[in-house]
């Protein structure tokens, strides 16, 4: 089976075209090589795709006939991730949020209404 359509019948990608721009780009690779979308999948090989920031570590464990369902997903695949690259995508939630400080800057939408509604009461 080809690798795109392995990613996509184990549901690491929402759709095959998705697999394929993600292979196309040098994504999904094994043993640490970018691959085509063409190539051939077999047992035992451990595919590593990169995935909104996260490295995903995946084992071949055998080949679905087609597309399966979220619960028979780990009939097929084993999943190798280190918790830690969960981690630090969690970290990286923290430091988003706190990156503009309160009262700093130009007023966000959300504070200019705020705005507008106090000077609005004020007038009435």
């Amino acid at each position: 089976m080809r690798i795109d359509k392995y990613l996509w019948c184990i549901r690491l990608f929402k759709t095959r075209s998705i697999a394929t721009n993600a292979c196309k780009k040098g994504h999904v690779k094994i043993n640490e090589q970018a691959i085509k979308p063409s190539r051939e999948v077999f047992g035992n090989e451990e595919i590593v795709v990169r995935k909104n920031q996260i490295n995903y570590k995946i084992k071949v464990l055998d080949i679905p006939p087609n597309r399966v369902g979220a619960k028979l997903v780990d009939l097929y695949r084993k999943d190798l991730t280190p918790k830690e690259a969960f981690e630090k995508t969690e970290l990286l939630k923290f430091a988003k949020d706190y990156y503009r400080k309160k009262g700093t800057g130009r007023p966000t939408k959300k504070d200019r209404r705020d705005i507008d509604d106090y000077y609005n009461e004020t007038d009435e």
